[in-house]
């Protein structure tokens, strides 16, 4: 999904530094048709610079997109997986007392983060096809299903119960929960309605998953 409501009018603020201008031309660009089908062409054209110049900057448009999104790709999948670490470090006895509570204030740090990043967020969400930065909601869904699995454990040796859950059925939810998140930051909807938003996606999924956990 493309969008081409942001930087509707390509006009380049010539008040910034060659780097910037370059930035926010590839920005526009890569918003309105993705990384596949963006043109480094378009890019330095609409920059007023020369390919050759551009080359002084960046080798390719590849390395172009990850000056964009980088850091902020590194943020977001670094947040969760600290989260996880911090839960999966704590004694086993609290755990079950503290499920979902260092996830669900992961959930909006990372919310109030991609607010701040909102174009470049967007970028990886959705423009990122053909790059490396394509697979995070996979990336997160893969960290959260181990975490599943060590949960588990911890469960059954702790003596209480700890269901099988079918594979199939707990990558459909974990996929779904993180794409129900993301869609927030996608469709750019307040961040009041956003934050209300994430507190209820926390009360369904925490429920559902202690009930087919068997808690």
């Amino acid at each position: 999904m493309i969008y081409n409501s942001v930087m509707e009018v390509r006009q380049i603020d010539r008040n910034l530094t060659t780097l910037e201008r370059i930035h926010q031309a590839a920005k526009a660009e890569f918003l309105e048709k993705g990384y596949k089908d963006a043109s480094l062409r378009n890019i330095v054209k609409s920059v007023g610079m020369t390919t050759g110049a551009f080359y002084g900057y960046y080798k390719s448009k590849e390395e172009l997109f990850e000056a964009l999104v980088g850091e902020h790709y590194a943020y977001l999948l670094g947040c969760f997986q600290k989260a996880q670490k911090e839960f999966a470090d704590l004694p086993h006895e609290q755990q079950p007392e503290v499920m979902g509570d260092i996830s669900g204030a992961c959930m909006f740090d990372m919310l109030h983060y991609a607010y701040e990043h909102l174009e470049e967020c967007k970028l990886i969400l959705c423009c990122s096809e053909g790059t490396k930065f394509s697979g995070l909601i996979d990336e997160m869904v893969e960290i959260e299903a181990a975490a599943t699995h060590a949960y588990q454990e911890v469960l059954q040796e702790l003596g209480r119960p700890s269901p099988q859950i079918d594979p199939a059925l707990e990558h459909i939810l974990i996929t779904g929960m993180f794409h129900t998140f993301f869609e927030l930051v996608i469709h750019e909807m307040s961040l009041q309605n956003a934050e209300n938003y994430v507190k209820e996606m926390r009360a369904f999924y925490t429920a559902g998953w202690m009930k087919i956990m068997g808690q």
